[in-house]
């Protein structure tokens, strides 16, 4: 069985996993915190099943299992205690006993799907049938994904202790790396998967490999990251201002007003 095909499979299989825990706990919203681990996962298939088992592959694997289980580790923490995101909450109030068989469909392997594409870099990086020699494009990606992973870690960090902080409550984060971009975080997340797709690049794999990190970029901009935050965020005040000196996306010094 192809890497591709095996990760696909073991997605499958874990995700409708993570579903019957969802059904038995009523907390739809696991599934968030699955989302990194799931998707670091798939390089330990092409670890353990692809040819590739070279400096590349391990780079791959660990590095993917860095950024997937600091993910999933915080936002385990972050939702400690708050019970099912509202999102899902209000799923689940909409479709009623319909729920717990709509969401196997529509968010657990929906999100098995998503984590597959999201996750072609760090699965063909290790799989090549013929493995190349570790070269210019593993070493650039290897420093773009830890840059792209440490950077991600910082800006939730920061988030975490502001928000922990009782006087900062309703008030707009804009200190440390949120001082140049409004969403740090999902700039450090895109640039670690870029980082995987220059590994799958080494590998020989960059066009198989692309859509991966084209679809990240474009569901944290578009879709459930950037774009849903500011719809979110838009009311509070303050938060006008912020947006007007602050970059959205690319970290840049604040602009003067």
């Amino acid at each position: 069985m192809s890497v591709p095909a095996a990760s696909a499979a073991w997605l499958l299989l874990a995700l409708t996993a993570l579903w019957a825990v969802s059904v038995r706990v009523r907390d739809t919203s696991i599934i968030d915190v699955a989302w990194g681990p799931a998707i670091a996962s798939t390089a330990w298939v092409a670890l353990w099943l692809g040819p590739g088992s070279g400096a590349r592959a391990w780079t791959a694997a660990l590095l993917g299992a860095a950024w997937g289980l600091r993910l999933g580790a915080y936002l385990a923490v972050r939702a400690r205690g708050r019970g099912e995101d509202a999102r899902y909450a209000a799923m689940r109030a909409a479709h009623g006993e319909a729920w717990p068989a709509r969401s196997l469909v529509t968010v657990f392997w929906l999100q098995a799907a998503l984590a597959w594409i999201v996750s072609l870099p760090l699965q063909l990086a290790g799989s090549s049938g013929t493995p190349l020699a570790w070269g210019p494009w593993d070493t650039a990606g290897a420093w773009t994904a830890a840059a792209g992973t440490l950077f991600e870690a910082v800006a939730d960090a920061q988030l975490h202790r502001f928000k922990l902080a009782p006087g900062n409550r309703g008030r707009v984060m804009d200190r440390g790396l949120w001082r140049y971009s409004r969403h740090p975080n999902y700039f450090g997340e895109c640039v670690a998967a870029w980082g995987f797709w220059l590994l799958a690049v080494g590998a020989g794999h960059g066009w198989a490999a692309l859509p991966g990190p084209a679809l990240l970029t474009f569901l944290l901009l578009r879709v459930s990251g950037v774009t849903l935050l500011e719809r979110h965020l838009s009311p509070r005040p303050g938060y006008a201002d912020y947006v007007a000196r602050t970059s959205a996306f690319l970290p840049r010094p604040p602009r003067r007003r």
